[in-house]
């Protein structure tokens, strides 16, 4: 009787997490950014202004979303896990502080910020851990906010490439973007933070190339090998040059924020 193959191991989600270190340059370039109606949601849900506040923003990778929070004119100081993101963040922002860590164990001082922030990372991080983490670092009145870019699936070319990357690859982008993210936050094994839930629409126009390039930055591209990949991408660019014959994509995002207070 001939045995039947065995399907390979998934990644781990430590090793999806640390393969963007190798890929941190072209997240760097390409990855999108947040629109300022996010921050503006975030003081409101935070009660407080990001003008001269303590903020740590933690996974901050290349550093799109530090950067964002100093020009509000908050105080930042970044935390990084991964070698590749944390070199590109030093050549990108030189003045902003840029301390290696992780959600899970925080080199930071009981009590010393008024922000936690995590943009796209805390779904990478254990809550049994990163919660009380959380709430150790945060000063009374600390807002902890989370946010995640999800994908708008009410257009309908976003949901087909989803579909093609999920047949391809064997990962679903549309439950790993629009789902996981929300769900980890939510994991709250403390049982003290509530959180207020926003959402912020926005969308940008980039050429396909740098589409293409944004989402092969994700972690189910760059753990996949690389011929496989790559034959995916030029299939995709077909696809869009259809619905984008001018080669301009517009990318619509909806961000999914959620704000929690300590008391």
């Amino acid at each position: 009787m001939t045995k039947r193959p065995t399907a390979p191991t998934p990644p781990t989600p430590a090793i999806r997490a640390h393969s963007f270190n190798a890929a941190a340059a072209q997240y760097a370039k390409n990855r999108p950014s947040y629109p300022p109606a996010l921050f503006d949601a975030i003081e409101d849900l935070a009660h407080h202004t990001l003008i001269g506040a303590r903020v740590a923003d933690i996974g901050a990778g290349t550093g799109i979303a530090t950067a964002l929070l100093h020009t509000r004119g908050a105080e930042v100081i970044a935390i990084e896990p991964g070698d590749g993101m944390t070199a590109q963040f030093r050549r990108t922002l030189p003045g902003i502080p840029i301390v290696r860590g992780n959600g899970n164990a925080l080199p930071l001082a009981d009590h010393s910020v008024d922000f936690l922030t995590y943009a796209q990372a805390w779904h990478w991080t254990d809550p049994n851990h990163s919660v009380p983490e959380a709430l150790r670092v945060l000063r009374p009145g600390g807002a902890l906010a989370l946010w995640w870019n999800t994908s708008a699936l009410d257009v309908p070319w976003i949901t087909e490439q989803s579909e093609r990357i999920r047949t391809h690859f064997g990962v679903d982008r549309v439950v790993e973007q629009n789902g996981s993210g929300l769900r980890s936050a939510l994991a709250d094994p403390t049982g003290r933070l509530d959180f207020a839930h926003r959402t912020v629409r926005w969308s940008r126009r980039v050429p396909v190339d740098t589409h293409l390039a944004n989402i092969g930055s994700h972690s189910a591209f760059l753990v996949h090998d690389e011929e496989s990949t790559n034959a995916f991408l030029t299939e995709e660019r077909n696809h869009l040059r259809t619905v984008f014959p001018d080669g301009i994509v517009e990318e619509t995002y909806v961000v999914e924020l959620v704000v929690a207070l300590t008391s």
